[in-house]
């Protein structure tokens, strides 16, 4: 899942940045209002947290022009403001959550997971292709009932995979939902994740789920 971060305290913001990186998530930082809203209009993230106070727009001008512009992505509003009226207010003008500095990372992982869940993951506990099943919210994978061990990027490839059965993703799609902005893509790195992929869900197994196409990219799908 890709995180976009709006966020103008430099340490804050790699804190941030490198927590959800251990967890898997492939993050983007903006340090300004108007560059997080910039980013956040391009639709590629699926949750936003950003910092109320921030130069240029306040987080809440920035969640409130990226509703105005019809942008659903949940929004986890970040605060050292405690008063009642600054989270009635974070939550009026279309953000979905409110965390108050100083906060444990722990919290904002939790209320990360919570806001995915409200999409997507809330619909579709688990994601299914053939007998291949992944847990998003338990961040397991199994074959057939056999549990399959996956790195953190492993498990974000291939849930972006299993989100889309049967459609065929580009390499440019792959690098800009898996990855982040500073993605090289003059590299392999997408083909060589996704021939460690193909070892582990595909090797010995008589149908095979991920396949190449040719020019294009790469689709999983049962047949």
């Amino acid at each position: 899942m890709r995180v976009l971060l709006v966020e103008d305290d430099r340490k804050v913001a790699n804190f941030i940045r490198k927590g959800l990186m251990e967890e898997g998530y492939a993050v983007d930082v903006a340090p300004d209002g108007e560059t997080g809203l910039a980013m956040g209009l391009d639709r590629l993230h699926d949750v936003i947290i950003l910092d109320v106070m921030l130069p240029g727009k306040s987080g809440f001008q920035v969640v409130r022009e990226l509703r105005q512009a019809k942008v659903a992505t949940p929004a986890l509003l970040l605060t050292a403001r405690e008063a009642v009226e600054d989270r009635v207010q974070g939550l009026d003008a279309g953000g979905d959550d409110y965390l108050t500095k100083p906060f444990a990372f722990a919290e904002l992982l939790a209320r990360v997971r919570a806001l995915l869940r409200r999409g997507v993951t809330a619909q579709a506990p688990l994601l299914r292709v053939a007998d291949l099943t992944l847990d998003p919210a338990k961040r397991t994978l199994k074959r057939g009932g056999e549990p399959i061990p996956l790195t953190n990027r492993e498990f974000a490839l291939l849930e972006y995979f299993m989100r889309n059965p049967g459609r065929v993703l580009t390499r440019t799609l792959i690098a800009e939902h898996v990855w982040d902005y500073s993605f090289d893509s003059s590299t392999n790195v997408i083909d060589v994740y996704v021939n460690y992929l193909r070892k582990k869900i595909d090797t010995g197994r008589e149908r095979r789920l991920l396949h190449t196409v040719r020019g294009v990219g790469y689709v999983l799908k049962a047949d």
